[in-house]
């Protein structure tokens, strides 16, 4: 990732390679300290609680000192080549920790370890373990192999497992705001991305362990939940029914919005992330229909021109995102629109480059993820197109496109001068002990002085009285 204009609890690279700690201890301890570092997308910093609630049942206790850990696991993203050389570069680190405490076990998880099992196992024996993301109900059990002796893996990738029914740990929560996993894979196959081939095919969770999740997060003081998925608006879930019997109804992502809004008018509801091509009217009317469902929505374009759309296979062209806007825009007039950006795709040509800046004017992004192309080995694109644009012609596109976000995101945020804005106190300023923090309903930060009649978990309304082009800056006024 080389640059961000702003940074949202779904994409947070303040959080990457973070060591995640349990606050409380297991009920049996086995005597054994278990250190898991994340990297990429918010679902792996999800499905690392996973991970800890499945080994906090086998006695395990979190460190966040991998140096004192008998169990190191990295949690892995394929999406950059940056973050997998992050991820080899670490794991050289823990070899050498290795050198010194021999009965360290060292494993991967996650989408690097589906993509390039035998070379982290064969040829660069840097791991004892991988285990892939639909196989983490099975690492008790590989732990146990790799004491035996031998190396494990598991990479089986599955057409059901949603680990409805493990209940995640919160790691490094602030007891505010928490996410939940609604569905895993994805069916959508853009040219340039890896995710289908290392989290595989599209399966969604029940709604009811959804709804219930949520309920039990609000019960113990949370505040707000984030719907995760790779594809999160094409959830659609139908109850299996014996052979003859009449189909469920079926559960689609607007009415699973609708459920979990009303666990309660003060659980705020968000999601993430969003394909434009299930972005349906019926989608944009649930959230108009719920106050307690957040004006934001991000709405990934990749490119503004219609021919390098195809080439990535996006199923959509530059009027259809464009009509999907203009439907934002009128049935939630105030709602903020982020996207994903990517410069330097194959064969781009100038002219095509420029329509996504033109696009950008278009819909004035409150803000977005901008990335230049790399390809990844094993995509579509790896295999169809000459990654044939370069390295200094995507960094100027990447950099006019990065300027241009700054003068937008500028652009939205002024708007909120003078408004009076609702926010969630998640915590304190990074910056400032004397004030706090938290998002309006737009997503957007919201720094303001701290008030002693107010505390972390309470809303508050906020005077917007100045801002830069990622933070609103105010007071709490009554």
């Amino acid at each position: 990732m080389l640059d961000l204009t702003h940074t949202t609890k779904e994409h947070d690279e303040s959080r990457q390679g973070e060591a995640l700690l349990l606050e409380q201890d297991p009920k049996i301890s086995n005597g054994r300290k278990l250190y898991i570092e994340s990297y990429g997308c918010q679902m792996n910093f999800s499905d690392s609680e996973i991970v800890a609630s499945i080994l906090l049942d086998k006695g395990f206790e979190t460190t966040k000192n991998y140096q004192e850990a008998d169990v190191v696991f990295i949690n892995t993203c394929s999406i950059r080549e940056n973050a997998e050389q992050r991820v080899r570069n670490r794991l050289k680190e823990f070899e050498a920790a290795k050198t010194r405490n021999p009965g360290m076990i060292v494993g991967v998880l996650g989408c690097m370890a589906e993509r390039l099992k035998s070379k982290f196992l064969e040829e660069e024996k840097l791991v004892d373990v991988v285990v892939g993301p639909d196989a983490y109900r099975d690492l008790p059990n590989l732990i146990d192999k790799v004491d035996d002796g031998a190396k494990a893996v598991n990479v089986l990738l599955s057409r059901e497992e949603t680990y409805a029914d493990i209940n995640p740990v919160r790691l490094n929560s602030n007891g505010v705001t928490a996410f939940i996993s609604i569905m895993r894979g994805c069916d959508n196959m853009c040219s340039f991305c890896v995710v289908p081939f290392t989290r595989g095919r599209e399966r969604s969770r029940d709604p009811h362990s959804i709804v219930k999740e949520a309920q039990d997060l609000f019960n113990a003081g949370y505040k707000e939940v984030t719907l995760l998925g790779q594809n999160v608006d094409s959830y659609k879930h139908t109850a299996p029914v014996a052979e003859g019997e009449t189909p469920g109804e079926t559960v689609t992502f607007a009415k699973l919005l609708a459920m979990v809004a009303e666990v309660s008018p003060l659980l705020r509801v968000r999601f993430s992330t969003s394909h434009p091509k299930d972005i349906t009217d019926e989608v944009l009317y649930a959230i108009a229909s719920h106050e307690n469902v957040c004006n934001y929505i991000h709405l990934p374009v990749q490119s503004g021109n219609s021919r390098v759309l195809e080439l990535m296979n996006r199923t959509y062209d530059r009027e259809w995102y464009m009509e999907r806007v203009d439907a934002i825009r009128k049935i939630i007039p105030d709602c903020a629109i982020s996207t994903d950006v990517i410069t330097g795709f194959c064969t781009e040509t100038e002219a095509e480059h420029q329509e996504t800046l033109s696009m950008m004017d278009y819909v004035k992004y409150d803000f977005a993820y901008m990335f230049a192309y790399s390809e990844r080995p094993g995509t579509l694109a790896a295999k169809r197109y000459e990654d044939d644009i370069p390295e200094d012609v995507k960094k100027r596109r990447l950099t006019e496109v990065i300027n241009k976000q700054r003068d937008h995101s500028l652009y939205r945020y002024q708007h909120f001068i003078g408004k009076v804005c609702k926010v969630l106190i998640e915590g304190f300023s990074k910056r400032s002990e004397f004030d706090f923090c938290g998002r309006n309903d737009q997503n957007a930060l919201v720094v303001f002085p701290i008030d002693p009649r107010y505390k972390q978990g309470d809303y508050v309304n906020v005077l917007v009285e100045s801002c830069t082009s990622a933070t609103l800056l105010g007071k709490i006024v009554d």
